[in-house]
């Protein structure tokens, strides 16, 4: 039978053995849902040209694949505590990964755009209960002073997921076919329920809260609705008008949530934690920055492979030096955020990131390899110490008991600028092509250029953002990464 496991007085104990035997397989059980969600959301980068070839579509139509999966992380993120509460750790964990196992297999099954985007969706659905209740069951189960051993085991696939993603969605386009990108979660997934419905402990919240339905309906659509247009804004399939209609009501919807939070008790989000000048900076500052950012994964293999002619495992090469040397600078953060402070870093990095952005205008056709590769190494520096900083500013200033909400309200941001950034890229290189889906190389790497000093420019512009910040935030923090 399925265990049930409460913290027991003495480790000898029947009850003991048990909770030793969960401690051993419970971290390895989060660290392989953490790594199908952080590998599924850049493995399908290098393998775009592919994919669109193979269900007739335009590469740049693929962005709603990408985006239908980061939104629905970004709006069901916020009830994975309150799910996990309700129903059990437990059953929660392993229906979340079958859901998002599901999800796997019928995106591999799938034919078409609209069968591909709606599969994303319920594998990010999936993805939003998965990881958040396996961290909630990690903290539950480990006392504090064990917990930091357990979370820095279980942030190693968090690490190797974006490294391996774009090679190994090369590699899977260039020897196999391109449904194996996500048959190979069929078997993990299995496993995984499996282990989790014999192993997993089963916490349940000791008090009940009322879920925030109508939040959720109201920040759900708005964000649907907003991401919707950014999808469809300049493919002539609605009329100007009523595309900016459709935008003001997602706006209206998000407002509406906005007044609705602060009317009751348990609300979705909590945003009068916005008030708190360095989280209000941190999370809007974060918003912005990824929005200029968010859509290089997915421009970057598009220039490698149809603007200058690379194969999908030799895009995917090219791409490897940025997690690379993301995952080298992450050990020394924490040395430059004492040294230097949170505002200086954030104030100059920013503005470098934007400026590396708009270098990659000059690669084309002729760029040698080792250019290329320089400036991904440089740009996973930046990026590392970038989203390094503003994580961890997220909590400098926030009570102990306000931390699991002030990270919910981070990582939804967090999603949904994701999201957005690939349509905003994907809107911008568009425009600058004229519109035409279908560009000669010309055209599309003109396009690209001009899109990545647009997308640039726009990351140098949010470190205006920072400016507020004081010499001293973020000094409680800057001991510790998260």
């Amino acid at each position: 039978m399925p265990i049930a496991v409460q913290p027991p007085s003495s480790a000898e104990s029947p009850e003991g053995t048990a909770l030793a035997g969960v401690k051993r397989l419970l971290p390895w059980l989060v660290a392989v849902s953490l790594f199908m969600e952080s590998l599924d959301a850049t493995i399908l980068n290098t393998a775009v040209p592919t994919i669109a070839s193979a269900l007739g579509v335009p590469p740049l139509s693929m962005k709603a694949a990408l985006t239908s999966y980061t939104l629905s992380l970004a709006v069901f993120i916020p009830i994975s505590g309150w799910i996990a509460d309700r129903f059990g750790t437990r059953r929660v964990f392993f229906t979340a990964i079958g859901v998002f196992t599901c999800g796997s297999l019928l995106c591999g099954l799938s034919t078409g755009m609209t069968a591909l985007v709606a599969s994303r969706i319920l594998q990010g659905c999936g993805g939003a209960l998965m990881v958040p209740v396996g961290r909630i069951t990690l903290v539950r189960t480990f006392a504090k002073s064990e917990l930091l051993r357990a979370t820095s085991f279980v942030a190693i696939p968090a690490l190797i997921g974006p490294l391996l993603g774009p090679l190994a969605g090369g590699l899977i386009v260039g020897y196999f076919h391109w449904r194996m990108i996500f048959f190979v979660n069929v078997p993990i997934g299995i496993a995984g329920i499996l282990l989790a419905y014999w192993h997993m402990p089963d916490y349940r919240g000791t008090t009940r809260t009322p879920l925030d339905l109508v939040g959720l309906v109201l920040f759900g659509a708005g964000v649907a609705l907003i991401s919707y247009v950014l999808e469809i804004f300049g493919e002539h399939s609605l009329s100007l008008r009523s595309e900016l209609f459709l935008m003001g009501v997602g706006l209206s919807l998000l407002f509406g949530y906005g007044f609705h939070s602060r009317t009751i008790a348990f609300p979705l989000l909590r945003l009068g934690f916005l008030r708190i000048r360095t989280f209000r900076t941190a999370v809007v500052g974060s918003f912005v920055t990824r929005l200029g950012v968010g859509g290089m994964p997915f421009l970057l293999p598009l220039l490698y492979q149809i603007g200058i002619g690379h194969t999908a495992v030799g895009s995917g090469l090219l791409i490897m030096p940025q997690p690379l040397a993301a995952m080298a600078l992450r050990a020394f953060t924490p040395r430059i955020l004492r040294t230097i402070g949170f505002r200086r870093v954030l104030l100059v990095n920013t503005v470098l990131m934007g400026l590396l952005i708009m270098l990659f205008a000059t690669v084309g056709p002729g760029t040698s390899v080792w250019i290329i590769v320089a400036q991904a190494t440089v740009f996973g520096f930046l990026s590392s110490l970038q989203f390094t900083s503003m994580n961890t500013l997220v909590y400098a200033d926030l009570k102990d008991e306000d931390a699991s909400m002030g990270a919910t309200i981070a990582s939804t941001a967090q999603q949904m600028s994701m999201s957005f950034g690939v349509a905003v890229a994907s809107l911008a290189t568009v425009l600058f092509i004229g519109g035409d889906r279908n560009p000669d190389n010309p055209a599309l790497i003109s396009g690209l250029h001009r899109s990545f000093l647009a997308l640039g420019g726009l990351t140098v512009a949010s470190a205006l953002i920072f400016w507020r910040l004081k010499p001293t935030d973020g000094a409680s923090v800057s001991q510790h990464e998260v």
